[in-house]
């Protein structure tokens, strides 16, 4: 077809793996997928992590990154077989007819050198633009993306922006040269709601505008489906399903899609609390050493046995500060923390073994909250010894029972972190917490690291466990669909203090305080056209203010 771009053909991508002990040997992690984009449309990839979703979209710059390398099949872009080329036509492709905007733009910028320098860096060396003609177009997308003082932003360095910002100066870094084609790889997801919308509508605009054509990459099926004419759904590195964006949300083939679509739809009824709460938070200030201001203002809360309290906000608002002052590992100005009838002391070291044991805590990132050289065995079983002196067969069937209770089984128990993947990795977490027969669990955004269907089983097993064990959860994190699933009562945090709390009926009902009305209306939707009626209904609220 004439409006065709981008061509895919059978295309097949192989990984070398070093087996110990065994040779080198390849294994094939794509295999056989076949597509086509058009010009100016936008084609989401979908899937859980290890689909092949940003393999697949480096491919259409003949890239393989991590020894991975394109084993068969052809990707035409603009009729011509890329694979085909040499190396100096690839690096004359690589940032001229195809750009590369990356998760984590903090990591993918130079830290010495100013925005403009970099935002135009790919257009002057392709000889796309004069310096000041390349100057002028990023000022234009600047002011496009909806970036503070376009004229002035470019002489800004990295550090010197937000994240949300940072992002969108990618987005006209691969936008100055005027590609054909841009590739998205999961822009939005290290953002906050509120920042994700403010990017996602910035960059469908800008896609609108320039009439570029982008390939999205995500394992959002809601953020995608705002953006995308298309969708193809990713698994183990084949095609799933393919079509529109109406047909994949409204009337989905496959039962993987069907569960994408249907992904967060826990029904969770909220608990009437119990008289006395289990723990007391009280008009809390709390600083970090060596700053001059209180990060935590005069917070207020309560969680009662066996229920969830969700503390919600975005990066910055205090909820992690409120976690490390609850456990000790921030001293408190003022307030008081009182926890199972009892007053506890600011500091870690000054509280009592029980104080400790009844009082656990999951980290976000399971990776870095394991030993690597440790076993499953060994991960769960450290509090058993510690706190109960279990050892040998009694420690052994108690670990075995734990890895019941969150449904991984006995075959795990000596396997090492590195050989799980990650909703097992947190799974283990939840169980060693549960080790200790804690009374509370604080859970530091432990889903937002992983894919949606992972973390809704991650959310069911914790949930499930709050039945049978009777634990209360105080949940942190900045996602409102997992609030809506797991909650029981809400504090709303920004800027260090909670600006609403109270029952989930009461904060989820209106009328709502302007922070907790942008939190809720900036949680993506499964339907289509919900980013224009965002985008419109902020338009004439600002046009009224």
């Amino acid at each position: 077809m004439a409006d065709t771009l981008l061509d895919v053909r059978d295309l097949k991508i192989a990984a070398t793996v070093y087996p110990p002990g065994e040779k080198p040997r390849d294994i094939e992690i794509v295999h056989g997928v076949s597509f086509t984009l058009q010009k100016g449309k936008v084609l989401g990839l979908i899937g859980e992590s290890g689909a092949g979703k940003s393999t697949i979209g480096l491919s259409s710059m003949a890239y393989g990154r991590g020894g991975v390398r394109i084993s068969g099949g052809q990707v035409m872009l603009n009729g011509r077989d890329i694979l085909a080329g040499n190396e100096a036509g690839l690096r004359a492709l690589r940032g001229k007819e195809v750009t590369y905007v990356a998760q984590s733009a903090a990591a993918a910028f130079n830290p010495a050198k100013r925005l403009m320098e970099q935002v135009i860096e790919a257009t002057l060396k392709h000889g796309r633009a004069s310096r000041a003609e390349a100057e002028a177009r990023a000022v234009k997308l600047f002011r496009k993306l909806g970036l503070p003082e376009p004229e002035k932003f470019g002489e800004r360095y990295p550090h010197q922006v937000s994240g949300g910002q940072l992002q969108r100066a990618m987005t006209a870094m691969a936008l100055c040269p005027e590609p054909d084609l841009v590739v998205f790889d999961e822009p939005t997801t290290a953002l906050d709601v509120t920042t994700q919308i403010d990017v996602l509508a910035a960059i469908k605009e800008a896609i609108h505008d320039t009439g570029v054509a982008a390939l999205y990459i995500t394992h959002d099926l809601a953020v995608v489906a705002q953006v995308a004419d298309h969708i193809m759904v990713l698994r183990n590195g084949a095609m799933v399903e393919y079509g529109d964006t109406r047909q994949i949300i409204e009337a989905p083939h496959e039962d993987y899609t069907r569960a994408l679509v249907s992904v967060r739809s826990i029904d969770h009824e909220e608990k009437r609390p119990t008289p006395a709460p289990l723990l007391k938070v009280e008009n809390l200030n709390a600083r970090y050493r060596g700053t001059a201001f209180d990060v935590l203002k005069n917070v207020s809360v309560e969680l009662h046995p066996g229920q969830t309290l969700a503390v919600v906000g975005e990066s910055g608002s205090g909820k992690s500060t409120l976690a490390r002052a609850i456990t000790g590992l921030l001293s408190p100005s003022a307030g008081r923390i009182s926890f199972a009838g009892r007053t506890l002391s600011a500091e870690m070291e000054d509280r009592s073994r029980d104080d400790l044991r009844e009082l656990q805590m999951i980290y976000q990132m399971a990776d870095v909250a394991m030993n690597p050289r440790h076993t499953v065995g060994k991960i769960i079983g450290r509090p058993l010894e510690f706190y109960f002196g279990l050892k040998g067969a009694a420690k052994r069937r108690r670990v075995i029972e734990l890895l019941d209770e969150i449904e991984m089984g006995e075959k795990f128990i000596d396997r090492y972190p590195a050989e799980l993947s990650g909703g097992q990795k947190q799974r283990v977490c939840i169980a060693r917490a549960l080790a200790a027969k804690p009374k509370m669990i604080i859970c530091d955004e432990v889903t937002s690291a992983l894919d949606p269907l992972v973390a809704d089983g991650i959310l069911k097993l914790l949930l499930d466990l709050q039945r049978i064990e009777g634990v209360a959860y105080l949940f942190i994190t900045h996602d409102l669909a997992t609030v809506r699933a797991i909650a029981d009562s809400i504090a709303v945090m920004y800027r260090g203090q909670v600006v609403r709390y109270g029952s989930k009926a009461e904060v989820l009902a209106p009328p709502f305080d302007d922070y907790t009305d942008l939190l809720l209306s900036s949680v993506p939707e499964m339907k289509l056209g919900w980013l224009e009626h965002v985008i419109a209904h902020r338009k004439m609220e600002s046009a009224g203010a």
